[in-house]
């Protein structure tokens, strides 16, 4: 695994232990404009809650979600097959910035609301066959600092946490969700919202 440490004290000690690439940029976005997206996705997106089937009963999707993107990028996760929203003017001009800034072609975004700390996502890998096999998820994180884990899967006491700041970005590419998993676990102090925007390319089946 490789990472570009911008901020070292923010990142910490990560050994290079296996293949993959994570890229963090904590002031992608500066502050006034971190705010004014914040709250203007906040009320913008159509944020619904989910139920999806886990061992053999129905479990609520512990955060709100919204899925957007071209009208050919429908994504399947969690036994759930989404259907793009249209692209908000907001959420299309973060998708250009992102092609400008770092290269990389996008055509769908998933929106996660995090109400609070009891909001959180369990461990996991992008590996959904239509997002290729080298992937780029491009992460934006809005609000509230959430905590973000990622551990080796063949090797779980290796694993490591970034504290994901308000307009940070976060760019999980190459070998990366072959070799790693990733959470964002609860946190019963936090108590305001987050909103994390990850970007990608859908591949039509």
């Amino acid at each position: 695994m490789t990472v570009d440490m911008f901020e070292q004290s923010l990142i910490g000690a990560i050994e290079n232990s296996a293949p993959g690439q994570l890229k963090y940029l904590p002031q992608w976005l500066d502050l006034k404009t971190a705010d004014d997206f914040y709250q203007q996705l906040l009320t913008q997106i159509f944020w619904q809650s989910e139920t999806i089937r886990m061992y053999g009963r129905e479990v609520k999707v512990p955060r709100k979600i919204a899925w957007y993107g071209d009208d050919d990028a429908a994504y399947t996760y969690s036994g759930i097959t989404h259907q793009p929203k249209k692209w908000l003017a907001l959420l299309h001009q973060l998708r250009e910035r992102i092609k400008s800034d770092l290269n990389i072609e996008t055509n769908s975004v998933l929106a996660n609301l995090y109400r609070d700390g009891q909001d959180s996502m369990g461990w996991h890998s992008d590996n959904e066959p239509e997002l290729g096999n080298e992937p780029n998820i491009v992460s934006l994180s809005l609000g509230q600092p959430r905590y973000f884990d990622f551990r080796d899967i063949n090797n779980h006491q290796n694993k490591h946490r970034l504290e994901l700041a308000h307009g940070s970005l976060l760019v999980m590419s190459g070998k990366f969700q072959q070799h790693w998993q990733h959470q964002v676990p609860k946190q019963r102090k936090v108590s305001e919202p987050r909103i994390n925007l990850t970007f990608r390319k859908v591949f039509a089946n």
